[in-house]
């Protein structure tokens, strides 16, 4: 038996799962003790922090450890994997320093670095081929055929991010300010609910421009979108178009041949029926070959699933540069 360890680095947090597996990884792996923290790790103009996320991981390994009785040191780990938002277009100083600042401290010469959309996918749909649709605050979509990645959207709220949270929610308050103006394509539904959660809508900019975390507080208003949807043709016609959006995305990298399974996950699809419904009528339009299947686990667990496959050289997710970068001993 061989510890392994994931990781999830998200807006929300920092996660972290000791597994176990098998030499023969004929037995996949188990998830042994998990830990968190509910501060992410900080990202700035070179990227995501490495020197803050590695003083974290650190003791999270050695807690991790104690609690399923197994010893510390360097070398008693086989293999890492870290999934992290922004990993793609901000994980330079990751993939520069993690390398060997871990082997390093904790002896690891097998080290994944995955976006976050990877250990999505991993956790969604293991090692086989297929689509993900990830989508909370943000919306992208990952598929692959095992020998290439093919990513849709993703590009964050002012670019792209169509029919995500953050999405939703700006287009709903839109429409909240339209009906205040008494222009076309307003909805007093969302009107009223705007001033219900944020106050009068003359204050709404005041209280919005400033904000840092403005992706998560338009993505906040989402629900109450999804809520008047029932009775609001303006609400109702926001949830069309974003289940558009996600079922263009799904579409755009599902593998050409063959049947497709389709995985949704993210908080997103909290959202139910105001969502699911047109998204359904969406995906069988746009993708009719594909089907539609749960996600088997969430991102933590997706990271570990490609820890136990690096460990026990089982891993056949597409290695690329900036989605999934591998680094084992043979690369030392």
């Amino acid at each position: 038996m061989s510890w392994v360890l994931g990781v999830d680095s998200g807006g929300s947090g920092l996660r972290f799962a000791l597994g176990a597996t098998a030499p023969d990884g004929t037995a996949g792996v188990t998830t042994v003790a998990t830990t968190a923290s509910t501060e992410p790790v900080r990202t700035g103009p070179s990227g995501i922090d490495a020197g803050q996320l590695l003083a974290r991981l650190g003791p999270a390994v050695d807690t991790l450890l104690a609690e399923a009785g197994a010893n510390t040191g360097a070398g008693t780990l086989s293999a890492v994997a870290i999934g992290a938002a922004g990993m793609a277009t901000l994980g330079d100083g990751l993939r520069a320093e993690l390398p060997a600042a871990l082997e390093r401290s904790l002896g690891v010469r097998r080290l994944a670095l995955a976006a976050d959309a990877v250990t999505a996918y991993a956790g969604a749909l293991g090692q086989r081929p297929g689509a993900v649709v990830a989508a909370g605050t943000g919306m992208i979509a990952l598929g692959t055929d095992l020998t290439g990645w093919q990513r849709a959207d993703g590009w964050g709220h002012l670019l792209g991010d169509c029919g995500g949270g953050a999405w939703i929610g700006r287009a709903g308050l839109e429409a909240a300010m339209r009906a205040y103006d008494g222009r076309r394509g307003g909805s007093p539904a969302l009107l009223s609910r705007m001033e219900a959660v944020f106050g009068p809508a003359p204050e709404l900019p005041g209280l919005l421009y400033p904000r840092t975390d403005r992706p998560a507080v338009l993505a906040s208003f989402a629900p109450e979108v999804a809520r008047c949807a029932a009775g609001d043709p303006v609400a109702e016609s926001i949830l069309s178009t974003a289940a558009r959006h996600i079922a263009e995305a799904a579409a755009a990298v599902c593998p050409p041949s063959g049947a497709c399974e389709v995985a949704l996950t993210g908080g997103l699809f909290g959202l139910g029926d105001p969502l699911f419904v047109p998204l359904r009528a969406e995906l069988a339009g746009q993708l009719p070959h594909a089907t539609t299947v749960s996600a088997a686990a969430d991102p933590l667990g997706g990271a570990l699933l490609i820890a136990g496959a690096l460990a026990t050289d089982a891993l056949r997710l597409p290695h690329d540069a900036r989605l999934l970068n591998v680094l084992t001993e043979q690369d030392g």
